[in-house]
């Protein structure tokens, strides 16, 4: 199993822990420290020796940092983690702030009690933050003190030691393009900053890059790494070096020389030393590597990670096997479903359990096997479906029952794709209010499926589509409607997004989720999701325009007792009607038994 369900919060440490760390302030002569969730490769999903925060507070999610101050303690979190938060963390030690309308930053702007001297590890913070946390800090006469070791780090007694997951090489069939060829193109866009060189610190964009996939983060199948592409098409690729066999060695020693991770800053400032011009992406590079170059004589240009965008746009081999990967994950998901259906007494641990079980079935069946799930299994039933990134324990276990909506978001990593999906699923009969509301999730989630638009079309864009039904029923939900997934790469990928914030032009090969929700505290939860491709542009008959559209990747019914077929137009209840019908060819044909099969032609019916 992919997943573990043991107790992964521990609030009871935090008064302990908030005091060890204050004494550790005052040796270092500081007022304050800021301990973000971001690790040193500012990633989503962190191997175990960097969950800092979660050591810290208890907090568990993917999203958040406490600042610690000598008489007060606050943990920034957005909207997703409210309620999470609520539970994980003591609140006589912890104050809830806002990460999003008011992060550290504002926070610390509006603090003038005093000038404050804030500590930080210049490892686990981006240029763009540093900038903003010492604008804030200078306006009332403070200072930003760039700390030489992380003082969590030293009180961490049983810190887990850094992950050395083996490299795998991405094949071609999979990749659709070699690996010199996307460093070369990397390389000869370096002219146009006058740059010697640029440097990849995200993980995704080094795997992306050299056509490899790692297994040091949890569900992610990025090596923990950073390269060098210099202008001569040259490379440097900082990775350990137990982390490579043979293979692996004598393949990536052609595209690059292989360096341990710990020479980074040597490399770096040496560059700096004979005034080189480095390219870093203000939003990933740690602060650290960016003073080791400018300290040292060399110059910077901050732009978007080079990788970044072509990695988002998927070629043609890697959207085929998307689609591919769907099929197969679709028919796990059916088998899942019609599992549940005839069963009883399933827990929120043993719905969990048997997805992934389905998925590793069929993935053996049809000899594509299950690498990992692509995060934990949010399995939620009833209230706790309310907690928007719920993630069931031994201690939060509850049995599924009827007259209630559970909700199972999950997902896989195959080789040649990476999948994300949610079905709200009704147990037995459920009260006519919340088959009103997953309607108004299904009428949003079907104007997206079905939007079309121009060239140009941002994420903010698209968003209010999504959101138009339940904002008339005076109604929203506390999340961004998409985001993007990468090609057996991370489930959480940019820079695509569908958002209130995202100003990201959708473009022809981007894949993206649409997943909007609603969410009654403590009552029930909905989310309903399928993953999309961008299609390039066409005409519309009758249209003056091309417009660009969405193909949908993700084969599964959505469950029709909890839809009010009445509040559906009929543009809506025909898309609904003809994904079903996709639905049931894709799929019946790669189920194990005929009663499965049964239960998918009765799922799909017309309404």
């Amino acid at each position: 199993m992919f997943q573990t369900y043991n107790v992964a919060s521990s609030p009871q440490y935090g008064r302990e822990r908030v005091a060890q760390l204050r004494v550790a302030m005052d040796a270092l002569d500081i007022d304050g420290f800021l301990v973000p969730r971001a690790d040193e490769f500012q990633g989503e999903y962190v191997p175990a020796n960097a969950e800092r925060l979660a050591w810290l507070t208890g907090f568990t999610g993917s999203a958040g940092v406490a600042l610690v101050l000598d008489d007060q303690a606050i943990i920034f979190v957005d909207g997703r983690y409210t309620t999470q938060l609520a539970e994980q963390v003591d609140g006589g030690v912890f104050t809830p702030g806002d990460l999003v309308g008011a992060p550290p930053h504002l926070y610390l702007e509006s603090y003038k009690h005093r000038a404050l001297k804030l500590g930080i590890d210049p490892w686990l913070h981006t240029i763009g933050e540093v900038r903003r946390l010492e604008k804030a800090l200078e306006a009332n006469g403070g200072q930003l003190v760039l700390l030489d070791h992380n003082p969590v780090d030293r009180l961490w007694k049983d810190r887990p030691a850094e992950p050395l997951g083996r490299v795998a090489i991405q094949p071609l069939e999979q990749a659709g393009t070699l690996a010199k060829d996307k460093i070369a193109t990397i390389a000869e866009g370096l002219a146009k900053w006058k740059a010697d060189a640029v440097l990849l610190a995200d993980p995704s964009s080094v795997a992306w890059s050299f056509n490899i996939r790692g297994n040091d983060v949890p569900h992610t199948p990025h090596p923990l790494a950073r390269a060098l592409i210099f202008a001569d098409r040259s490379g440097q690729l900082f990775l350990d070096a137990g982390k490579t066999g043979i293979e692996q060695k004598a393949y990536l020693t052609q595209l690059a020389e292989l360096q341990p991770p710990e020479h980074i800053l040597d490399v770096v400032r040496r560059l700096g030393s004979e005034n080189k011009t480095m390219i870093v992406d203000p939003d990933i590079v740690p602060y650290a590597l960016v003073r080791a170059m400018t300290e040292a004589g060399g110059t910077v240009v901050e732009t978007a990670d080079p990788a970044r965008l072509p990695r988002a746009i998927k070629n043609s081999t890697e959207i085929e096997g998307s689609r591919q990967a769907h099929l197969q994950d679709g028919a796990a998901m059916v088998e899942f479903l019609a599992w549940l259906d005839s069963s009883s007494d399933v827990t929120e641990i043993g719905a969990a359990q048997k997805l992934e079980a389905c998925r590793a079935a069929v993935g053996a069946r049809m000899q594509n096997p299950l690498k990992d799930i692509s995060f934990d299994t949010i399995s939620g039933a009833g209230s706790n479906a309310a907690i928007i990134h719920y993630r069931v324990s031994t201690a939060t276990d509850r049995t599924l029952e009827p007259g209630t909506l559970f909700l199972v978001d999950s997902g896989a990593q195959y080789i040649n794709g990476t999948t994300d999906i949610t079905r709200t699923v009704a147990i037995g009969t459920v009260p006519e209010d919340q088959k009103r509301f997953f309607t108004l999730v299904l009428k949003g989630m079907i104007a997206i499926s079905t939007a079309r638009f121009p060239a140009g079309t941002r994420g903010v864009d698209l968003d209010p589509l999504a959101r138009i039904a339940l904002w008339k029923a005076g109604a929203d939900y506390g999340h961004g409607t998409g985001h993007g997934v990468g090609s057996y790469l991370s489930v959480h990928e940019g820079p695509q997004r569908i958002s209130r914030q995202s100003m990201q032009e959708i473009l022809p090969g981007m894949i993206l989720s649409n997943e909007p929700g609603y969410y009654r505290p403590g009552s029930f939860g909905i989310r309903i999701e399928n993953l999309l491709h961008v299609t390039e542009e066409a005409m519309i008959a009758n249209g003056d325009r091309p417009m660009r559209g969405f193909e949908t990747l993700t084969w599964c019914p959505i469950d029709r007792r909890a839809i009010l077929p009445e509040l559906l137009d009929d543009e809506e209840r025909q898309w609904l009607n003809a994904y079903h019908a996709h639905t049931f060819d894709n799929i019946a044909p790669l189920l194990a038994d005929d009663s499965t099969r049964e239960w998918l032609r009765q799922a799909t019916a017309s309404i």
